[in-house]
C-alpha cells in the first residue's frame, strides 16, 4: 500500500510541476487552430465552469489574434446526456464569440478527443494547433499526442486553461485526483509512450 500511495504522490508531483510551467509559459507562437478538450458538460443544471473556462481560454487566444478558429471536442457526457462540444459551442455563442468553429461530438475519452480531431483539421490545413485543457491535463495530453503521431503531423502547442475549477481548487479538486489513475490507465494500456 505504501508502494501505491508514493507511486500516486510522485505522478501527481510530475503533473503538478507541467502545469506550473505551462502557466507560465502560455503558447508562443500563432496557430490556426485552438483543440479544446471536452470535460463533463454540465454540474449543478448549469454549464460546467471546468468545462466553460477551457472554452474561455480558447476564445481569449482567438481575439489575441494567436488562433484564426476553434475545434470543440466531446461527445455525450455519460452523466448528463448532453454533447460535450455542443455545450462549448453554445458557450462560446452566448458569450458573443463569432469567429469560425469546428466541432468533432463523438469522442470519449482525451485519447479520442485527439485521434477524433486530426480529421477535422486535416480537412481545415491546420498545421499549427494549440491544444486547450485545464493545467492538471496537460502532462498526460502531451504523451498521448506524442503516442499518437499527433505531434508529428501537426506542430503542437498547449495551453493550460486556468478554470474557475483550477482557480479556486487548484491540484486537489476531482479531475487533478483522479488523473494519475488515468495517468496509470493509459500506460497500462498501452496509450502513452
Amino acid at each position: 500500500m505504501a508502494v501505491l500511495l508514493v507511486g500516486y504522490l510522485v505522478i501527481y508531483a510530475v503533473i503538478w510541476r507541467e502545469a506550473r510551467a505551462r502557466l507560465a509559459h502560455p503558447p508562443a507562437q500563432p496557430a490556426d487552430v485552438a483543440l479544446v478538450l471536452g470535460n463533463r458538460a454540465y454540474r449543478d443544471g448549469r454549464p460546467n465552469p471546468c468545462l466553460t473556462g477551457r472554452v474561455d481560454a480558447a476564445i481569449a487566444l482567438a481575439r489575441a489574434g494567436v488562433v484564426r478558429q476553434l475545434l470543440f471536442s466531446g461527445g455525450v457526457d455519460r452523466e448528463d446526456g448532453r454533447i460535450e462540444a455542443e455545450v462549448m459551442r453554445q458557450h462560446a455563442q452566448d458569450t458573443g464569440y463569432e469567429g469560425a468553429v469546428l466541432l468533432e461530438p463523438v469522442s470519449q475519452s482525451t485519447r479520442e478527443n485527439l485521434s477524433m480531431s486530426r480529421p477535422l483539421l486535416e480537412a481545415a490545413g491546420a498545421r499549427r494547433v494549440i491544444v486547450v485543457t485545464e493545467p492538471y491535463h496537460l502532462w498526460r495530453v502531451r504523451r498521448l499526442a506524442q503516442a499518437a503521431g499527433f505531434d508529428r503531423r501537426f506542430e503542437v502547442q498547449y495551453a493550460a486553461a486556468p478554470t474557475t475549477c483550477w482557480q479556486r481548487w487548484g491540484m486537489v479538486f476531482r479531475g487533478a485526483l483522479r488523473e494519475p489513475l488515468a495517468i496509470v490507465n493509459n500506460a497500462a494500456n498501452g496509450y502513452l509512450h
